[in-house]
């Protein structure tokens, strides 16, 4: 790619337009395909839970993050139509100002998604901290302090989005060539908003959540790898049917050994902690390609969408939202897996 040259001024080259496009026209159509079975697929798990009832505080968290996934999904529809539109019928006809569907709803859809990542972070905070210290917090975390906590995470959320959640409006002004008055998106332009979003929302927040995520799947992975290495050990070497001593008769690596398996994961249990630990995985592979490319916007700013860089960072952009859109439909196949609807509705508080 040469540089283009205006009045003599040489101007840097626009990086990565060619993949820019072609990942536009591809991605548009994926994106509706990826939307529409989210929407199926979370409403096949709203139904699922409340079906099955919300007895504990893992199937109530799922419960909540259906609805919001399935919110978010609704929200984002409109601005994912208005891309598949204008990519590939450029010359449409529009009767209002386009920009109202493709913006006015974008901050409300993503405050949403917020809303399910810190509901995943929940999830996986309270399930290790049952199962790193299950005599501690298994009575902790009841069903009615869930809600709770969910409550909050919500308002909180709303919070830390109304930045930019008012930046956008809807205003009317007049054509003088028709003298009729039309709708049009308004703009808050300032750039204090923006940059309390950016450091907030799109850099702190989620590396903190990044962060408590990978350390809940480690600790997890560990408890699931030593309650296997219990069972284990447990099933190859039973105890004699007639050696049955009474607790003052053992000796205290006996006893030891009864408490490490009695406080061990059962079966069903290490199915719900599967599950856990695959929906923190997939929350933890969704993030970091907007981690990624967000911490870098904020690092170095010509990386924007305004810069001779803005094909690149419209690329990185369309990944990360396209992992954004996955996070939000694909939890259904790891309820399948793991039979969650059946097994999460136990004594696992």
């Amino acid at each position: 790619m040469t540089n283009d040259s205006v009045a003599g001024i040489s101007t840097p080259p626009l990086l990565f337009s060619g993949e820019f496009y072609t990942s536009v026209k591809f991605l548009t159509s994926l994106w509706l395909a990826i939307i529409s079975f989210g929407m199926l697929s979370n409403t096949t798990n709203f139904l699922v839970f409340l079906k099955s009832g919300l007895k504990d505080n893992v199937t109530i968290l799922l419960f909540c993050l259906s609805i919001s996934d399935i919110s978010f999904l609704v929200l984002i529809t409109p601005t994912v139509a208005t891309s598949l539109i204008f990519v590939h019928a450029p010359t449409w006809p529009w009767p209002f100002d386009r920009r109202i569907v493709s913006f006015l709803l974008y901050w409300p859809a993503f405050t949403f998604y917020d809303f399910s990542a810190y509901l995943s972070v929940c999830l996986g905070v309270m399930r290790c901290a049952c199962v790193a210290m299950p005599l501690h917090f298994k009575l902790v975390f009841t069903k009615s302090r869930t809600m709770a906590a969910v409550v909050i995470i919500f308002c909180s959320t709303i919070l830390l989005r109304i930045p930019v959640l008012t930046v956008h409006s809807v205003g009317m002004k007049m054509n003088p060539l028709t003298n009729q008055s039309y709708a049009y998106l308004k703009k808050d332009s300032s750039e204090v908003k923006v940059f309390i979003n950016d450091v907030l929302n799109r850099t702190s927040m989620p590396w903190v959540s990044f962060i408590i995520m990978v350390t809940c799947v480690i600790i997890l992975t560990y408890k699931l790898f030593d309650a296997s290495k219990v069972r284990l050990s447990h099933t190859s070497c039973p105890e004699p049917a007639t050696n049955n001593p009474s607790d003052d008769q053992k000796t205290e690596g006996q006893q030891r050994r009864e408490k490490h398996i009695n406080q061990s994961m059962s079966s069903k249990e290490a199915q719900v902690v599967r599950s856990v630990v695959l929906v923190c995985v997939i929350f933890i592979l969704s993030q970091l390609p907007f981690l990624l490319y967000s911490t870098a916007r904020l690092i170095y700013p010509e990386f924007d969408e305004d810069t001779h860089f803005r094909f690149l960072f419209g690329f990185c952009s369309n990944i990360s939202v396209t992992c954004s859109y996955l996070n939000a439909s694909v939890n259904i196949f790891v309820y399948y897996k793991f039979n969650s609807h059946v097994t999460l509705g136990k004594d696992y508080n």
